[in-house]
């Protein structure tokens, strides 16, 4: 039983297999005179920091769009490359011919952004929105230039920013994981991981619905394992305070493996979750006229609108890092259908987001960020489609302390390469860390004798976006 017992406490569990464990039951209620032991009291590695800085924002909601959408067709109006389609490059990438985009660019608000007709419902937010039109980043491989977005590093295991942002400040609600990430494109841990922070700042990986997963013959909810259908929860308590006070058994015996704290906050925050997690990202409840607003029951729409109404519901119930992803924007060939679908699914639930955080008065405190790894060449690819571009492309960023209405940075008047205001992802990161109240240099962990943080060893606010 000991072997077993070590075995178990130098696993750090992932939430996942905490509610897994949960769910199946431990197996070791024969050990009576541990049942009702007190819990371990550990750390509480979750609870809210002071930040560092003044915040401007309180939590992120990451509109993460996979495989790199069309900044020349979406955010980044350019009319000379518009007048120029069908001409042939002469230097870079010499032989390629030009396309200017098929979709017509408005100004709109008082601001008077540009932007596509592809985000109808979106461009009635232009004075929200904060374009940042100089972005740029170091590969133009999806694989490579995700892990990149995510991490601030191309080719090693690092934290994700959502794990950092969540180590750097806690979360306001511990009964619920303080980094989630919902539909997740390409099923990569390595996006939403800790790495070698502790395990505890992990993103939660969920769906929105079933997905058409079953298990003993019945559709699964979004968080696998998220009720016990074996135990009632005074029962499960019992149950989780012996193996708590087994792990404490444990901590006493090797009072070097750091391992174990990430153990015991993963089976009592798993715990905790069942009674507050399936309320929030249960929709039944929700008024009509707000599914509308979502579009929900619409195909084009209902998945992405579902998502971004659960984002909603967490960072209402303070939940610090949100990420919501949808994929689809991989526009080789076929772009003027593919792209006008992937706009369509996002842009209605979207301006619905937006509307509700302002409506609800949290726009100000809620960072919202809008890109993909990447963008698009100017030139085409086949007759109807863009490759990657690496050099130039456009994210947006909306309240939480950034100017609304707000371009900053350009590329050149085709859209190959970022030429002002330029932004790499550290730049980025370092920014968005700025804004939530952490210093990007003195955000770090040590860890094989070396500080590590997020923008590696570069990295600097654009200050000049900042309301």
């Amino acid at each position: 039983m000991n072997d077993a017992i070590d075995r178990l406490n130098r696993i750090a569990l992932s939430r996942r297999d905490a509610l897994r464990a949960l769910s199946c039951g431990f197996g070791m209620l024969a050990l009576r005179g541990l049942g009702s032991a007190s819990p371990l009291a550990a750390e509480n590695l979750l609870a809210a920091k002071a930040p560092m800085l003044p915040a401007r924002a309180k939590r992120v909601i990451f509109l993460c769009m996979t495989g790199a959408p069309s900044h020349v067709d979406t955010f980044d109006y350019k009319p000379v490359l518009n007048q120029s389609t069908g001409k042939t490059l002469s230097g870079y990438r010499k032989g390629a011919k030009l396309l200017g985009s098929p979709w017509q660019f408005r100004q709109h608000g008082k601001s008077g952004l540009w932007l596509s007709e592809l985000f109808p419902q979106l461009a009635a937010h232009a004075d929200d929105l904060c374009l940042l039109r100089g972005m740029h980043t170091d590969l133009p491989a999806h694989p490579q230039a995700q892990t990149m977005l995510h991490t601030g590093s191309i080719q090693f295991v690092r934290p994700s920013m959502g794990a950092w942002t969540l180590y750097g400040l806690g979360t306001e609600n511990t009964n619920l994981p303080g980094f989630v990430t919902m539909n997740p494109q390409g099923g990569r841990a390595q996006l939403y991981g800790s790495a070698f922070l502790p395990a505890t700042y992990q993103g939660l990986k969920i769906g929105t619905d079933g997905q058409g997963r079953r298990r003993f013959g019945q559709e699964q909810p979004p968080v696998e394992d998220i009720k016990n259908p074996r135990q009632s929860a005074k029962l499960q308590r019992k149950q989780l305070d012996l193996v708590q006070r087994l792990n404490e058994e444990y901590s006493k015996r090797e009072k070097n493996d750091d391992g174990i704290e990430a153990v015991i906050e993963s089976y009592e925050l798993a715990y905790r979750m069942q009674s507050e997690l399936p309320d929030l990202m249960d929709l039944a409840a929700v008024k009509p006229s707000t599914l509308e607003a979502y579009g929900i029951g619409k195909p084009e729409t209902d998945k992405f609108g579902r998502q971004c109404l659960t984002a909603l519901h967490l960072a209402k119930a303070g939940v610090r890092f949100i990420e919501v992803g949808a994929g689809g924007w991989d526009t080789h060939r076929n772009m003027r259908e593919d792209l006008a679908k992937a706009c369509t699914a996002v842009d209605q639930p979207i301006a619905a987001l937006l509307a509700d955080l302002k409506r609800s008065s949290m726009l100000d405190e809620t960072l919202v960020l809008w890109g993909g790894e990447f963008g698009r060449t100017p030139y085409a690819q086949g007759d109807d489609g863009r490759d990657h571009n690496n050099r130039g492309f456009t994210t947006w960023m909306a309240g939480g302390g950034v100017k609304g209405g707000f371009s900053y940075g350009a590329t050149d008047e085709l859209g190959i390469e970022a030429v002002e205001g330029r932004l790499s992802i550290h730049d980025w990161h370092a920014t968005i860390l700025h804004l939530m109240g952490l210093d990007h240099e003195r955000l770090t962990f040590n860890y094989a004798g070396r500080d590590f943080r997020l923008t590696d060893v570069s990295g600097e606010v654009a200050r000049e976006i900042l309301a």
